[in-house]
């Protein structure tokens, strides 16, 4: 369980990749971290300061306007009350430095004054400025990647995160015996994802008659896959989704993947096993849509990259955490969370089609029950101020 304590109001900035891609399931991992700090009574920021180009979702568009950027950070901080003033972007790749919402001076002084800065995913490039910052905290919301590389004495990788305070990883096995990713000369704190669970519950009466669902990137072409001791490890999920086509037909009920597959083979095998298929376009484009989404499905059923579960890194899903924020009883591939947090109750973790299969049938006999225990798992293991609580503990900022 996490531990956390009253902490004294601290100025901290979140950082990330919200604005310059800014489609729904980014804009909400974001989010949770800002509503976690709100609710802890911190002087928040967020300011992404970036030499990366945008990208539009409404026009699949990238490019160096940041009209659309600004104007969804705009929006959202309006939306969520958090003020108007709290937020910023910095076309970093134009030579004069434009900005939108606080100004680049103003940036440059919250470097200096943060008493934390939450470097979430990694994503926040380093630069003179952001340096100026001894608290600056690496979020990894990926593990293996990372360690891999410095353990293949990757230099670049290790003086990126030399240059942080504190590192934290979604990896909750990572240093355990049974846990295939190489230790190296970094210390690694644990985290999970926060949600700020007030935000997905659902007044709807909870429903056994949608179908179980989930909302994944298919393919990556091979780009982030990995090599390490003789093994190639994947970042795709689509060759995982594969070891388990047969499990609709198992369970004698569809299920749904909203998901860009491209090939009309892929799609055509999918489908003759009994599964759904639907375009995340609108959903990535549109919070609401993406939330309205979760909210209709049964419950999620879904695997894991490759490179957590053969690694068994500890990982967990972010989009999973808000299922059960939302009370939609999860079934997902294990990594070894299941060490950490509790499963046969609102979230089932699985290793081959007998235990999906058997996930199900368990649902399915009392739904409202195992509704009921993912919202409070939710609650329990992923609420937003005690995950952004920890976080600050952990790294000494309390």
């Amino acid at each position: 369980m996490i531990m956390y304590s009253v902490v004294k109001r601290k100025k901290i900035i979140v950082m990330g990749f919200m604005a310059t891609c800014p489609i729904s399931g980014v804009l909400w991992q974001h989010l949770h971290y800002l509503l976690g700090l709100k609710k802890l009574g911190h002087d928040f920021y967020y300011i992404e300061d970036t030499a990366r180009l945008p990208y539009n979702p409404s026009n699949f568009d990238v490019s160096e306007d940041f009209t659309y950027a600004s104007g969804i950070l705009k929006t959202l901080f309006e939306r969520f009350d958090l003020g108007s003033d709290k937020w910023g972007f910095c076309a970093r790749y134009l030579k004069e430095k434009p900005s939108a919402g606080l100004s680049f001076e103003a940036m440059k002084t919250l470097y200096k004054e943060a008493d934390a800065i939450l470097n979430v995913c990694g994503s926040q490039e380093l630069h003179d400025e952001l340096l100026q910052s001894q608290r600056l905290l690496y979020i990894e919301s990926d593990p293996a990647v990372e360690q891999i590389k410095l353990a293949k004495g990757n230099t670049k990788t290790h003086e990126f995160l030399s240059a942080h305070h504190a590192l934290f990883s979604f990896g909750e096995n990572l240093g355990k015996p049974d846990c295939g990713v190489p230790e190296t000369d970094f210390v690694w704190h644990t985290t999970r994802q926060p949600v700020a669970t007030e935000y997905w519950e659902n007044n709807n009466a909870r429903s056994s008659t949608g179908v179980f669902t989930t909302i994944a990137n298919w393919e990556t072409g091979g780009k982030k896959d990995i090599e390490y001791n003789g093994e190639t490890y994947l970042w795709s999920k689509n060759p995982e989704f594969h070891k388990f086509v047969q499990a609709p037909g198992l369970c004698g009920e569809p299920f749904e993947l909203c998901t860009d597959m491209k090939k009309p083979d892929e799609k055509e095998t999918f489908l003759k096993n009994g599964w759904q298929l639907s375009l995340p376009h609108k959903l990535s484009e549109n919070i609401d849509h993406y939330q309205e989404y979760i909210w209709n499905s049964k419950g999620e059923f879904t695997v894991a990259k490759d490179q957590y579960t053969r690694l068994n890194t500890g990982w967990f899903s972010d989009r999973s955490a808000c299922y059960l924020a939302a009370g939609r009883p999860v079934i997902t591939q294990e990594t070894g969370f299941s060490k950490v947090i509790p499963t046969g109750l609102g979230l089932f973790s699985f290793k081959n089609l007998i235990d999906i299969k058997a996930a199900v049938a368990e649902i399915n006999g009392d739904y409202d029950k195992h509704s009921r225990a993912a919202a409070s798992l939710a609650k329990e293991y992923f609420e937003a101020d005690k995950v952004v609580a920890d976080i600050l503990t952990k790294a000494g900022v309390t």
